[in-house]
């Protein structure tokens, strides 16, 4: 009788591990550890940027021991804050002067040369975008390295500086609103336009009252991303500064790493975070709202029975 029950006990364990295997390694079952690895991966990246941040509030002047917390020290009133230090103050307005310039130069670039793209039917487009497309595979330090010399030895009628960097930047980032736009073009497809000029508008009609409002999602992205990576670059704007006039926050940031810098440095990181933070979640709002507005548009249309 014994012998019996521990066959069944046996038994019992042996289906229960093989359900337990099958509910680990069943490929078609809804996703149970992905939200563990999205957790675990998030804390590895954002812990790092939260320590800074918090420490940008400690009241002493250590970097590595909390000795209070302060609000403002670091950011207005201590001598050696982001308001009252002139080396601080000047990198944070070069960063954002660089990066908004950049943003008025690489994104409407960009759109066009997204647009022209899109619309360009032959054998050279593909060659054309891949070489829009050269500045993802390429190394950074090799374009800064590339511009360096152009700049130096063949451009020299605008040498190094602030120039050098907006150019350089507005080159680099260039490419990130041709592929926003080329994707945007891809899912609203063309039968707007074609609807548009059935109805006699002309295609200067068409792309400012029909195309641009439908691109405006993308274009918001584009000015969101292309500013927080023109405002935390360093390869191109450090090969392409001359001294402190041109110095960015990145540049000062990568200074002070060999000496002992104060908590006023992470203040000056988070507020270039933030700048960043901000101008992201206004463009994820704006898509979200164009998305919405979409979507109502499309029920409406097929409510009253028009194609689409």
């Amino acid at each position: 009788m014994s012998e019996i029950a521990t066959a069944g006990a046996g038994h019992g364990r042996r289906n229960q591990a093989r359900r337990v295997l099958s509910w680990a390694t069943n490929p078609w079952a809804k996703a149970r550890f992905l939200w563990v690895v999205a957790l675990g991966y998030v804390a590895w990246t954002l812990l790092p940027v939260g320590i800074a941040v918090a420490f940008s509030f400690n009241a002493g002047k250590s970097q590595t021991a909390w000795q209070g917390f302060s609000l403002t020290r670091w950011y207005l009133s201590d001598v050696s804050s982001v308001w009252q230090d002139e080396t601080l103050r000047s990198a944070l307005l070069q960063s954002v002067k660089l990066s908004a310039m950049t943003v008025l130069i690489a994104v409407p670039f960009g759109v066009a040369f997204g647009l022209a793209l899109d619309r360009w039917r032959t054998r050279t487009a593909t060659g054309a975008n891949l070489l829009m497309m050269f500045s993802f595979v390429t190394p950074e330090i090799a374009i800064g390295v590339a511009l360096f010399l152009y700049f130096t030895q063949l451009f020299t009628a605008v040498g190094l500086g602030f120039k050098a960097q907006l150019f350089g930047l507005s080159m680099f980032e260039m490419a990130y609103p041709m592929i926003i736009v080329q994707a945007r073009l891809l899912s609203i497809g063309r039968q707007y336009e074609e609807a548009a000029q059935d109805l006699g508008a002309s295609r200067t009609q068409v792309l400012r009252r029909v195309l641009l409002p439908l691109l405006s999602p993308a274009i918001v992205a584009s000015v969101a991303i292309v500013f927080a990576t023109s405002i935390d670059n360093f390869v191109l704007s450090q090969r392409l500064s001359i001294g402190a006039s041109t110095q960015t926050v990145p540049i000062l940031i990568y200074a002070s790493a060999r000496t002992a810098p104060l908590p006023s440095l992470n203040a000056l990181a988070t507020i270039t975070l933030l700048l960043s933070t901000t101008l992201i979640l206004v463009a994820v709002l704006v898509f979200r709202r164009a998305s919405r507005a979409e979507r109502k548009a499309v029920a409406d249309t097929r409510g009253i029975g028009l194609p689409i």
